[in-house]
């Protein structure tokens, strides 16, 4: 069998995002997964190996040097076929070290660039890091048309390089997990203490004020009082932004409910009614069609990403980033429209469940697997120690 090894910081990024792909490339491949942690149990079903390396998911010079040096000697040890990496740093370490270590395939799937918001000298370096990541990739995925288009756009990628699987998104949707709860619904309004006929304004991530968290809280200020309308605020605060979100809801923090983590985030759109992301930057949105699944329209920002994840005036309303009126004004337009808002939200479920399902981006990534490193015949190598 021909082996894989993909490459994330942490764990978390492999159970969010890569399960289902990873346990369907392992009927065909030996894979490996190299990691900042270990999780014993994780993959215990499946022919899939845990490597835990030192890779910090924060810049740190002589931490991420050990970390490439460290991934040079796997590479050179293991001959892998292929190395797969995801999220920035560990694909910049990833792909270098597989390039001078000459495995035949390196892939890195780009989820968003974290250097779209910076400006000056700091945006020129991480700009560059992306370039020499990209230059060191014999493949290159996005996972949205319009991140890809920015990419080549900014010359990070040539002119026709680099490619989206299926429609987009990292992992897809799983529609059976988030879906439309009635139930549900008025346990979690129970527990939040929202009147059941309140509209419900839900944001699903981290609070950082790069998502339009702020910006949420201040339009939400503006429509609350005359729309009986609640917002909710679901992810953990990684810059203690709490504080200052009361401050922006003003008079109406009272209907807001801050949630803090979860690993159960479709309870919370069980309980919505409209799904917000007014970031200021995505690399797909994957959020949103989470949400879509479970029946919500949205209102984003028209920013590259999250066009890819909401068809304005179809499944949602797209709206300037940073602009905190027109984000009030969706936000009145979808709380007083119930008509509206249930014809976004079937034409949203509708498209995530034909489009975005789980199936159809595994299937997309197996296919896309054979057709760059074809599997060997199973009897032709003898498995090696998984």
């Amino acid at each position: 069998m021909k082996r894989v090894c993909v490459v994330v910081a942490t764990l978390f990024t492999a159970r969010a995002f890569l399960m289902d792909q990873i346990r369907a490339l392992s009927g065909s491949y030996e894979v490996s997964i190299a990691a900042n942690d270990d999780e014993p149990g994780l993959f215990e079903s499946t022919r899939v190996r845990l490597i835990r390396l030192p890779i910090a998911r924060n810049i740190s010079p002589l931490s991420d040097l050990k970390a490439l040096v460290s991934l040079y000697r796997l590479f050179r040890r293991e001959r892998f076929d292929a190395v797969h990496s995801v999220t920035p740093k560990a694909g910049l370490l990833a792909m270098i070290a597989s390039c001078t270590a000459r495995v035949p395939v390196r892939v890195h799937m780009f989820t968003g660039q974290v250097w779209a918001t910076r400006k000056g000298f700091t945006r020129a370096l991480l700009k560059w890091m992306d370039r020499l990541l990209a230059a060191c990739a014999t493949h290159v995925l996005a996972d949205s048309a319009s991140q890809l288009a920015f990419l080549r756009e900014q010359r990070v990628l040539p002119p026709g390089r680099g490619e989206v699987l299926a429609n987009g998104s990292i992992s897809g949707v799983d529609t059976t997990r988030f879906r439309p709860d009635p139930a549900l619904r008025t346990l979690v309004h129970m527990e939040l203490d929202i009147p059941a006929a309140a509209t419900v304004f839900v944001f699903v991530g981290r609070l950082k004020r790069d998502k339009g968290v702020l910006d949420l809280a201040g339009a939400f200020a503006r429509i609350a009082a005359d729309t009986n309308a609640f917002l909710v605020l679901v992810g953990p605060d990684e810059e203690h932004l709490a504080g200052d979100v009361r401050q922006a809801a003003g008079a109406s923090a009272g209907n807001l409910r801050l949630v803090g983590m979860t690993d159960a985030p479709e309870r919370y759109m069980a309980a919505g009614d409209v799904f917000c992301l007014p970031s200021y930057r995505e690399g797909f949105g994957a959020v949103i069609i989470e949400a879509a699944a479970a029946g919500l329209p949205a209102i984003g920002s028209r920013i590259y990403g999250i066009t890819d994840a909401i068809e304005d005036g179809v499944t949602g309303l797209l709206v300037p980033p940073a602009d905190v009126e027109s984000l009030a004004a969706a936000m009145r337009l979808l709380a007083d429209d119930r008509d509206r808002r249930n014809a976004f939200a079937h034409a949203a479920r509708e498209r995530a469940s034909r489009y975005f399902s789980r199936e159809v981006v595994t299937s997309a990534t197996i296919a896309f697997y054979e057709r760059i490193l074809p599997p060997a015949r199973a009897s032709s190598v003898p498995a090696s120690g998984l």
